[in-house]
C-alpha cells in the first residue's frame, strides 16, 4: 500500500517533472538575481521567477526534512519559510524606508492570521470532510499555542501600553529586550520539540495512508543537492523581491489598497507552499503533522522575524511600529481564544474548520475595507 501511488508510470512522470522544475527555478532565480544588478528586468518575469523560487525553496526544505524525519522536519520547514520572510521584510524595509515602520508588524500579523485561521481552517475542514473526526496530541500542541500567545501579545499588543515612548513604538532598550525574549522562547520551544519531549509532537501510532508518508528518505547526495538549491532559492528570493518592490508599491497605490495589504501579500506568498503541505497531511489523516507545521511556522515567524527586524531598527536607527490598532487587536485576541478552544480536547470536526475560515474572511474583509 505504501508504494502504490509511486508505482504508477503517470505518477512517476509527474514527480520527475516536478523535481526538475524545482531544480531549475533556484538556478534560474539565482541567475536573474545576479542579472538584476546589471539591468532592469521585466516585472512579470521577476514575479514568476520569484514565485517559482519560493515554491522550490520549500520543496527542497521538505526533501531535507524527509531525510531527518519528524519532528525535525517541520522545524526545518518552518525555519526555511521564516528565512524567506525575514529576507523579504528586511529587503523591502531598506528599499522603501517610508513604509518600513509598519511593514514588519503588518507582515507578522498577516502571517499569524493566515496560519491560525486560513491554514488551520482549511486543514480542519478538509480533514473533517474526509475523516469526520481527527485527533492529535494535546500536550505538544497546547505548549505551542501557549508560546505563540505570549509571543504575539508581547510583540504586537504590549507596545501600545508602554510609556517610555509613545505607542505603538518600543524604545530601543525595550525592543532589544523583547527581541531577546522572543529568541529565548522560540529556542526553548525548538529544544522541547526536537530533543527533550519529541514524543509530544509525534502522531500516535501509524496513521499514514499517504504514499509519501512511507516513501524511502532521499539519499545523502540528493539531500546535499537540495541543500545547495535551497540556499540558491533563498538568495534569489531576497534579491528578486528588492527588484520587484517598487512595482508592487505602485500597483497597490493604483488599486487604492491600504498599506497593510502588502503584508498580506507577502505572508500569502511565503506560506502558500507550506500551507499546501499541511492541507495534504490533514487530508491523509495526519493532523498532528498539519498542526506542527502551522503552529511551528507561526512561532518561527515571530520568534525569528521580530529579533531580525529589531536588530535592523537599532543598528540603522529606524523606528518600527509594532503595536496593532484596536480592530486588529480584537481580531488577534479572538483568533487566539478560538484556537485555544479548538485545540483543547485533541479532537476536531468540520465545525472548527468553518469557524476559523470565517474568522479569516472577517480579517481579510476588514483589511481591504477598514
Amino acid at each position: 500500500m505504501a508504494g502504490r501511488g509511486c508505482n504508477s508510470p503517470l505518477m512517476t512522470s509527474k514527480l520527475r517533472i516536478a523535481d526538475r522544475t524545482n531544480d531549475i527555478f533556484p538556478i534560474l532565480g539565482f541567475a536573474a538575481a545576479l542579472a538584476s544588478f546589471a539591468m532592469p528586468l521585466n516585472a512579470w518575469l521577476v514575479a514568476i521567477i520569484l514565485g517559482g523560487a519560493v515554491v522550490a525553496a520549500v520543496h527542497h526544505a521538505e526533501v531535507i526534512a524527509h531525510r531527518v524525519g519528524e519532528p525535525f522536519g517541520t522545524l526545518i520547514l518552518a525555519l526555511a519559510v521564516t528565512v524567506i520572510e525575514v529576507g523579504l521584510i528586511l529587503t523591502l524595509m531598506q528599499a522603501e524606508p517610508e513604509k518600513a515602520q509598519t511593514l514588519a508588524r503588518d507582515t507578522v500579523f498577516a502571517a499569524v492570521m493566515v496560519i491560525l485561521n486560513l491554514l488551520m481552517g482549511l486543514c480542519l475542514l478538509v480533514g473533517g470532510l474526509r475523516h469526520h473526526e481527527q485527533r492529535f496530541q494535546r500536550t505538544g500542541i497546547g505548549a505551542a499555542l501557549a508560546t505563540l500567545t505570549v509571543l504575539t501579545i508581547v510583540t504586537l499588543v504590549l507596545p501600545n501600553f508602554t510609556s517610555s515612548v509613545p505607542g505603538p513604538f518600543y524604545s530601543g532598550t525595550q525592543l532589544g529586550f523583547v527581541a531577546a525574549v522572543s529568541l529565548i522562547l522560540y529556542a526553548t520551544f525548538a529544544l522541547v520539540q526536537t530533543v527533550r519531549h519529541r514524543d509530544y509532537f509525534l502522531p500516535d501510532g501509524e496513521e499514514h495512508d499517504e504514499p509519501d508518508a512511507h516513501a524511502a528518505p532521499p539519499s545523502a547526495k540528493r539531500t546535499a543537492i537540495s541543500g545547495a538549491l535551497l540556499l540558491a532559492s533563498l538568495f534569489a528570493v531576497v534579491l528578486l523581491a528588492k527588484a520587484l518592490s517598487p512595482v508592487m508599491g505602485a500597483l497597490l497605490a493604483d488599486w487604492g489598497a491600504p498599506p497593510a495589504v502588502l503584508g498580506v501579500l507577502i505572508a500569502a506568498l511565503i506560506l502558500a507552499p507550506e500551507g499546501l503541505a499541511a492541507v495534504r497531511a490533514a487530508k491523509a489523516d495526519r493532523l498532528q503533522t498539519s498542526m506542527n507545521l502551522a503552529l511551528g511556522s507561526a512561532l518561527a515567524t515571530i520568534g525569528l522575524t521580530i529579533p531580525a527586524v529589531a536588530i535592523l531598527s537599532i543598528v540603522t536607527d529606524l523606528p518600527i511600529s509594532l503595536g496593532l490598532d484596536a480592530k486588529s487587536t480584537v481580531l488577534l485576541f479572538l483568533s487566539l481564544i478560538v484556537a485555544s478552544q479548538t485545540l483543547a480536547n485533541g479532537r476536531t470536526t468540520v465545525l472548527q474548520g468553518v469557524i476559523h475560515l470565517m474568522l479569516f474572511a472577517i480579517y481579510l474583509f476588514t483589511t481591504f475595507v477598514p
